[in-house]
């Protein structure tokens, strides 16, 4: 079993002279790129938090009831992608093409309802990138990470399509946990932005 494992290493064009794949060492090397790219946006909303001169202020536009819902998504769209990743390592592709057709539905809502929250505040509110420094950095940094799940979406259906069409089996396993990695890392990353912007007064 060993020496299969070997054999099978050296032949995979996508294991490098480390031994791990390179697919997965690219995309831990994107996520801590853009870690620090993440970082930065809510150290300078921290950094501006409570500095704004002009209305309106976080408490008067935001909905926790409608942003706490969009977070249980993202949440429980974590759980969908493993599901979806469990049935593709026992080769059910069909189930797994359900699943991660399940958690691109529960990011395209996540993004629905983002877009509903910024135009709320934009046509309601009149909160806008131009209002204030809380306006800037709230739309910059809530904004880089809606694209970031509208992306995963997109990667989430190609997956899906490849599925149904017989493009994806047991031993695309890799490819579709790379698309796991990605979708989990927004997860992480909205936790701290929900808690940061929304939860802490």
């Amino acid at each position: 079993m060993a020496d299969h494992a070997v054999a099978h290493a050296v032949h995979d064009p996508n294991i490098g002279n480390t031994g791990l794949d390179n697919r997965k060492m690219g995309m831990w090397a994107f996520l801590g790129s853009d870690c620090m790219f993440f970082g930065s946006l809510i150290g300078t909303y921290l950094a501006y938090k409570g500095k704004s001169i002009s209305g309106p202020l976080p408490h008067q536009v935001f909905d926790i009831p409608l942003t706490s819902y969009s977070a249980a998504l993202l949440l429980a769209s974590s759980l969908t992608m493993v599901l979806a990743l469990a049935a593709l390592q026992r080769n059910r592709v069909k189930v797994a093409a359900r699943w991660l057709f399940v958690t691109a539905l529960m990011g395209a809502h996540f993004v629905l309802n983002q877009v509903y929250e910024f135009t709320t505040f934009v046509l309601h509110d009149g909160l806008t990138l131009s209002t204030s420094l809380f306006g800037s950095t709230f739309f910059v940094l809530t904004g880089f990470h809606g694209a970031h799940v509208t992306g995963g979406v997109i990667w989430l259906l190609i997956l899906v399509g490849l599925a149904m069409r017989g493009q994806l089996d047991a031993r695309d396993y890799t490819k579709v946990e790379i698309a796991g990695l990605y979708w989990h890392f927004v997860d992480i990353v909205w936790i701290a932005i929900f808690t940061i912007i929304y939860l802490i007064p």
